[in-house]
């Protein structure tokens, strides 16, 4: 399956920001996604999940009650509604999909097969 990430950009703190990631290629609602994000001179890490059909979503401490994930096997996207943004959000975001039934632990890099190229965001104090 090919992931296309996008709707990053330039945001000022307390700004909001939706990402999408589009899914080709496969058979989308098979598939749990993932959030993750890489800071300048950081490891990439895990943000935010979402089960095949929703019913389950995970978050990092660090962005809970702030951003929500979502899917639509419709149109086979995953979203990112980000709000209350902070500078310390800034970073790269890639999507990311994997088939659990072979095991999935969500916040878990190597759980994801297939990984989308990015999309930027930064956030300005």
């Amino acid at each position: 399956v090919q992931l296309q990430a996008s709707g990053g950009g330039l945001v000022q703190a307390g700004g909001s920001l939706r990402l999408s990631c589009a899914a080709s290629g496969g058979t989308f609602s098979s598939y749990a996604m993932g959030w993750f994000r890489q800071a300048p001179g950081k490891e990439r890490e895990f943000v935010a999940a979402i089960s095949r059909s929703a019913g389950s979503t995970y978050y990092a401490d660090s962005v809970k009650g702030r951003f929500t994930i979502s899917r639509d096997n419709v149109k086979n996207t995953v979203y990112l509604q980000m709000n209350i943004l902070k500078p310390e959000d800034t970073a790269v975001y890639y999507c990311a999909a994997t088939d659990p039934k072979r095991g999935w632990l969500y916040y878990r890099r190597a759980s994801y097969d297939y990984w989308g190229q990015g999309t930027l965001v930064t956030v300005s104090s």
